[in-house]
């Protein structure tokens, strides 16, 4: 464990929907746990939309973030990529596409003509992969609901399909799969019917001044919490195995649809 450098400046740590935020007691222990073994404080930055926490990093007004996939191909020139949790043993997750549970619709085609939320315009599971999705089918994206709506979140999409306030919605399965485990009541009230393809999964990045002594101690911090008892409790509390090293080409399909639909680099 680092000695703590009297004076030394925070560790800014953006974190939006991409993780489920809504626990500031975890947080708390998160931020003393990587504090005692960065050997300065750690403090937690929180943002509802994407766009906010992304600004912020690009302005070097954050240190470090954890944000999704599809801002971070947009802009991997500047950012770092740090580490990426490791989810039902890989750094890989899936987009779903859910509906009520009652409802008799079987498949995405199916949610034509109805009210569909969106979680966030920066969110490749929330956004980018439907869009993508309706695109290769041959429907218009912006033309084939009847209504759309952005939530601001993907546990706040989960809860309009819940309420009856969409009939469908995008949301990341790590956010549904986790609140399945935390929420059953909630997560009972949906069904999912479609699950994407394996993309990378929301890494943790850095901004583009860290300094890389600090972006190589927290990398080594963060990929090392799985080997320490508090730090697998706060893993299993994220519903993670941990934490790995990546490569941006494990982005390349998120990087490949938004050039596809005219929203890439």
């Amino acid at each position: 464990m680092a000695r703590p450098l009297l004076g030394a400046p925070p560790i800014r740590f953006g974190i939006t929907g991409v993780m489920l935020n809504d626990r500031l007691g975890f947080l708390n222990d998160w931020a003393a746990w990587l504090g005692a073994r960065l050997g300065r404080p750690v403090v937690f930055v929180q943002r509802a939309r994407y766009r906010e926490i992304l600004d912020l990093l690009l302005r070097t007004q954050l240190d470090l973030a954890w944000i999704c996939g599809y801002p971070y191909v947009q802009h991997q020139d500047v950012l770092k990529l740090i580490a990426v949790p490791s989810f039902q043993g890989q750094p890989l997750y899936r987009a779903y596409v859910i509906a009520a549970a009652e409802d008799s619709v079987q498949s995405f085609e199916e949610l034509a003509g109805r009210r569909f939320a969106w979680s966030d315009p920066d969110s490749n599971s929330g956004y980018l992969y439907p869009r993508s999705y309706l695109a290769s089918l041959g429907y218009a994206p912006d033309r084939f609901f009847r209504r759309t709506f952005f939530t601001w979140g993907h546990r706040r999409s989960i809860i309009a399909v819940a309420e009856g306030l969409a009939e469908g919605a995008a949301v990341d399965g790590y956010v549904w799969e986790t609140l399945a485990r935390r929420d059953p009541a909630l997560t009972g009230q949906t069904r999912i019917i479609l699950r994407s393809p394996l993309f990378g999964f929301p890494p943790i990045v850095a901004a583009p001044n860290l300094p890389e002594t600090d972006q190589t101690r927290l990398r080594e911090i963060l990929i090392g919490q799985a080997g320490d008892a508090t730090g697998r409790a706060l893993l299993a509390e994220l519903n993670l195995d941990g934490f790995v090293t990546a490569e941006p080409a494990l982005f390349a399909d998120i990087a490949v649809m938004a050039r596809q639909l005219g929203l890439g680099r």
